[in-house]
């Protein structure tokens, strides 16, 4: 049976909050607590979103184990972004750090804890002292399950609020007035195949990313980026999808992510002549380098011919020296993860790593307060009705490449500022603007065709290939000729996208529509990220380009990037498949601005 407009359901709320991690959560209770109606969306229970594989930390400058303040925080997170971070925001970030780790620990979040009863905090790669003097411990940790214990205590602290969750539902398209105000969404009960119409004052997307665009990922199989091509198909462009990170250590073969907080702990990596070769690439913070740094080190080793193994294609993390003790209290997760996916007990034996794709440092443009924001070639215009948070959305403090600990501190803060925003915008916005008679039509035209086609590509077939070009064209390494035939094969695999057809057309818990719809999410990221990375004709950050790479003392380019030019955010937009670029603000809240300089640890 075809969708119609006659069996769409329809329903009012305050707000509504697509995604229910720890970015939307964080938001939820801010609403809830204000007496708001907010209803929270989630293709799964909350408590297993993606946010409970973090594992290493939450960043504060707490000062706990060593000397420490929010200003270091501020520098460190500006240079490691390699200066594409909004120092505006940084700076907001960072200052509220304390604050927003001091409530969680008020709410019940079980940290681990000091002699003396305060917060245990570990180093982490790019945090340091005195503007990088020595690495300092800012990472506040709950063993190696931070992410876990923070998305259950914010769960509980939501249920004893009475936030509505509903479970196992996927939002499809944002719905807009004539005005270009965003109303409502448009959205599938998975159990029952219905479609519903969401009325609502405020939407805020908290979806998180979409490193199921690569095939090799830590990310959960929900991870589709479904916000951004939300936002995307109603005409908002995304921000510096070029940035995607690559963390250092996740198991080869098998993609399973192995915390920062192993290094933290003192974890070394080794080359295949048994050599702690991070000492030759970052003599000061070593192994504790920024995530891009580590990465890059680590491919060279293996280009060079020092990678282990019989293929000489990874390298090896050895935490032997730490002892059976430390590791178990530590690092209890991790040891599981090395018996279950390597055969490894790394109380004893080091465990084989490459670098694999974690985190996207672009999004959806937004300002401090999570509304989401549109470039006029002026200035930011704010999209009334519309927030976003978390790591579907760019504020931004990543820049081109964010520390550890920076993720769960970044959801914590923007969605404390995005719900305290929301309870104001809602409270002054009277009675609800009339829903357009048009609404849903472009939601039910994607079901309908999905449910009337009678013969086309397999879901997966085409999701598949999506991640095979995304692998081989956008990996740790890029070229200017790679990356020019990524855009032309994800041109065609988007001509392939509208052909995708369904095979089972059952309405309860028909998982192949979702993956259908799914798929038209992952095209619309993986060709932002493709377009702009070719666009993009220098080396920043997580988008490193043989073509483009510079020495510290190039006359030209005495940075060893080119700021000359491409200091500037790019904006992909889906309609025309077009960029356009908007400054990067460089001027901070209230202390001076940090200039760019050479990043070296």
């Amino acid at each position: 049976m075809s969708y119609t407009k006659e069996n769409i359901t329809k329903r009012k709320f305050d707000v509504v909050i697509i995604g229910a991690g720890g970015s939307g959560l964080r938001a939820a209770l801010e609403l809830s607590k204000a007496g708001l109606s907010v209803a929270a969306l989630s293709k799964v229970f909350p408590t297993r979103s993606h946010t409970v594989a973090a594992q290493g930390g939450v960043s504060a400058s707490l000062g706990n184990m060593s000397p420490d303040n929010w200003e270091w925080h501020f520098y460190d997170t500006i240079k490691g972004s390699d200066w594409l971070g909004d120092q505006d925001a940084i700076e907001f970030m960072c200052r509220e750090a304390p604050k927003v780790v001091y409530e969680l620990e008020h709410f019940g979040m079980p940290f681990d804890r000091n002699p003396d009863g305060t917060i245990y905090q570990r180093p982490f790669g790019g945090h340091t002292a005195n503007h990088g003097e020595k690495p300092v411990q800012r990472a506040c940790a709950a063993a190696d399950r931070t992410g876990h214990a923070m998305l259950h205590t914010l769960y509980q602290q939501n249920v004893k609020s009475k936030t509505n969750f509903f479970v196992e539902w996927m939002a499809l398209d944002l719905i807009r007035d004539e005005s270009g105000d965003v109303i409502g969404v448009t959205a599938l009960e998975l159990e029952t195949g219905d479609l519903y119409e969401l009325h609502a004052k405020a939407v805020l997307l908290a979806t998180g990313g979409a490193g199921r665009i690569f095939q090799a990922s830590t990310n959960a199989f929900i991870n589709t980026g479904d916000g951004l091509g939300m936002a995307a198909r109603a005409g908002i462009p995304l921000q510096d999808m070029e940035f995607w990170q690559f963390h250092p250590t996740g198991v080869a073969g098998a993609g399973v992510l192995l915390t920062e907080g192993c290094r933290g702990e003192g974890a070394i990596l080794r080359n295949s002549d048994g050599e702690r070769f991070m000492e030759r690439y970052a003599p000061t913070l070593k192994d504790l380098a920024p995530r891009d740094f580590v990465s890059r080190s680590m491919d060279q080793e293996i280009k060079e011919g020092r990678g282990c193994g019989p293929n000489k294609d990874y390298i090896l993390l050895d935490m032997t020296h730490l002892g059976a003790e430390t590791i178990r209290k530590r690092l209890p997760s991790v040891e599981e993860i090395g018996h279950n996916f390597a055969n490894v007990d790394i109380t004893k034996e080091p465990i084989p790593v490459v670098p694999t794709i974690h985190y996207q440092m672009g999004g959806i443009p937004t300002n401090i307060n999570g509304q989401v924001v549109v470039w006029d070639g002026q200035e930011n215009k704010v999209v009334n009705g519309l927030y976003a948070v978390g790591e579907c959305s760019c504020v931004s403090v990543h820049g081109a490449n964010r520390l550890g600990t920076n993720s769960l501190l970044d959801l914590l803060v923007f969605g404390k500022s995005a719900g305290k925003h929301i309870v104001n915008y809602v409270n002054g916005y009277g009675e609800f603007k009339p829903m357009p008679e048009n609404a849903s039509d472009f939601s039910l035209s994607r079901l309908n065709k999905l449910d009337e086609s009678s013969s086309g590509e397999y879901a997966q077939d085409v999701a598949n290939d999506i991640r095979a070009c995304m692998q081989l064209h956008a990996g740790v390494f890029r070229t200017q000729k790679s990356m020019d035939e990524g855009v032309k094969k994800i041109a065609d695999i988007r001509a392939r996208v509208g052909g995708v057809t369904l095979k089972d057309k059952s309405k309860v818990w028909n998982t192949a529509r979702m993956e259908a719809l799914e798929v038209a999410n992952l095209i619309e990221v993986a060709q932002a990220t493709m377009v702009s990375a070719a666009a993009r004709k220098e080396c920043r950050g997580a988008h490193t380009v043989d073509d483009y790479e510079h020495p510290a003392d190039d006359p030209k380019y005495p940075l060893g990037r080119n700021d000359i030019d491409w200091l500037k955010h790019t904006l992909w937009y889906s309609a025309a498949n077009s960029l356009e670029y908007k400054p990067v603000q460089l001027k901070p809240l209230t202390v001076p601005s940090v200039p760019p300089k050479v990043r070296t640890f």
